[in-house]
């Protein structure tokens, strides 16, 4: 029972950037990527753009499968808690931002929580690489 909810787990936590990047990469998503990074100052926005967009597809699909899931888990967590602090910054804001920042943010970290989960006990039994 336990390996069958670690691999719902995954599958959940990894739903978050499959979406997002099948989203960017194939729904026209990448121009408003590419508009938020030059907005916060990016140089090189649009590469950076499409390796974001690519990396969370390819990286929730090895969530998914379970290839290298620590790797994957520990790519996540630095990432989406980049995407927090530098993105949404709700302390620095004001007004109507602060309240769906905060709740983005807080997303944020919960995510992370759940890829520490991954990184530190692994993708269980039903992974292609048990780690």
């Amino acid at each position: 029972m336990n390996a069958i909810a670690l691999l719902i787990g995954r599958i959940l936590l990894a739903a978050i950037f499959v979406h997002g990047g099948f989203a960017k990469l194939f729904s026209g998503g990448i121009p408003a990527v590419d508009e938020n990074l030059t907005n916060h100052g990016f140089p090189f926005h649009l590469p950076l753009a499409y390796a974001a967009s690519i990396g969370e597809l390819v990286g929730g699909l090895m969530l998914i499968v379970g290839f290298w899931p620590r790797v994957a888990a520990i790519a996540f967590l630095i990432y989406t808690g980049a995407l927090a602090v530098i993105f949404h910054n709700f302390w620095a804001m004001t007004g109507a931002a602060v309240g769906p920042q905060t709740a983005i943010f807080y997303f944020h970290l919960a995510t992370m929580g759940g890829m520490l989960y991954v990184a530190v006990f692994g993708a269980g039994k039903h992974a292609v690489h048990r780690s």
